[in-house]
């Protein structure tokens, strides 16, 4: 069994407060709660966002209706509750009227999911987020050297829990295609006016070919036959259902810096590579470069927001193509990364940065010490997060 970083659940259960469980489709937010189930000793009642039975009880708004739900439990677990109209005003019932209750909800699509919770729960939820499986979550289960030979199938297939487990390639790719064609734009079709799936995936093929480099939002338009703005739209929505990672140009000082653009990467190697139907094996790819840039970008995102490492995030780059592949603004201090599959043989960190942001460090991440810089050299701690690599 995967273990995961919200192992212990119930350690993040405080009474008449909502814990909710955000994520991508098929990372295990249903695994995780019903194995929470499993064990806890706490009586609950489990609930689906698709029952309609359900669905008009919760969001009756009637206080005695949703009071009743709650009778005789000390947990109201509800997966998928963004399908639930009005789930957030049901829920601050439940937090309001019911004393002592725990509440456990999840949901896939986080635009829809918190923009229907967000203002009826200000200050009654804990939010947790769960991605496909990080490095940090395997640094607890798999030694360096076992992480470091199955570094190249994260590479090309992602860190998806079905994926990892499953046993051949062929699978693993299978898999992928069917997260690519049948859920990662499920919600955003489902839930936003957008022209189909072929123009977004048009649009997820373009960033694809593009990771690590600047993207024009007119130039992907003239591309798509979109204006602009609809194109900003679209890339917002991939961003909110966890999809894509938008990064943007770092400045403080200098007009030569790139600001305007933004760099997107995807938040698992294995969609970005269905998305342009390459599994390729390293040897034989041209885009080493790109997979092992978007692999660490996500990974490091993952270990931030799970170790409550309190960041700004961006690139830095210069229009003489100085560049910093990721920059974190952290603690009053920037900290750039510079990326390289392979260690070259002779590196140096742009002299104008350290120039023009003196207060700053920059370091070369290549495959012999990638695991310090994802884990932070620090042992994974399962339950809530209290310190910083």
């Amino acid at each position: 069994m995967l273990i995961r970083i919200y192992q212990n659940l119930s350690a993040y259960l405080k009474p008449n407060k909502v814990t909710i469980i955000y994520g991508p489709r098929r990372v295990g937010k249903t695994t995780l709660l019903q194995q929470f189930l499993s064990q806890t000793t706490l009586k609950y009642r489990l609930e689906s966002g698709d029952d309609i039975a359900f669905q008009e009880q919760l969001g009756s708004q009637s206080i005695s209706k949703i009071q009743q739900m709650a009778i005789g439990y000390d947990l109201i677990a509800i997966d998928e509750a963004q399908r639930i109209p009005n789930v957030g005003i049901g829920l601050k019932i439940l937090v309001d009227h019911v004393p002592n209750i725990k509440i456990i909800a999840t949901g896939s699509a986080s635009f829809d999911l918190s923009y229907k919770i967000g203002e009826p729960l200000v200050g009654r939820t804990t939010t947790l987020y769960l991605y496909p499986l990080s490095q940090l979550e395997l640094s607890s289960q798999y030694t360096p050297h076992q992480l470091s030979s199955q570094l190249e199938d994260c590479l090309i297939f992602g860190s998806y829990p079905e994926t990892l487990t499953s046993p051949s390639r062929e699978q693993k790719a299978g898999y992928l295609n069917d997260i690519t064609n049948n859920y990662l734009l499920k919600d955003l079709l489902e839930l936003e006016r957008v022209k189909g799936s072929k123009v977004i995936l048009d649009l997820l093929r373009l960033i694809a070919f593009q990771i690590g480099g600047e993207v024009s939002l007119s130039e992907l338009g003239t591309q798509l036959g979109l204006d602009a703005k609809t194109v900003a739209r679209y890339l917002d929505l991939l961003e909110k259902i966890f999809v894509l990672i938008n990064l943007r140009g770092y400045s403080r000082n200098l007009r030569t810096e790139i600001t305007r653009k933004s760099k997107y990467y995807f938040w698992d190697n294995g969609v970005r590579n269905a998305i342009i139907s390459n599994f390729n094996p390293l040897n034989i790819r041209n885009d080493i470069g790109q997979l092992w840039e978007n692999f660490l970008v996500s990974e490091r995102l993952k270990t931030q927001k799970y170790t409550s490492l309190f960041a700004n995030n961006y690139f830095w780059r210069t229009w003489q193509q100085q560049e910093i592949d990721f920059v974190e603004e952290r603690q009053g201090q920037l900290f750039g990364f510079e990326f390289k599959f392979q260690p070259p043989r002779h590196w140096s960190q742009p002299k104008l940065f350290s120039a023009t942001y003196p207060n700053s460090s920059v370091k070369l991440i290549t495959k012999e010490n990638y695991l310090d810089f994802l884990n932070g050299g620090a042992a994974i701690k399962f339950g809530p997060a209290t310190g910083t690599p």
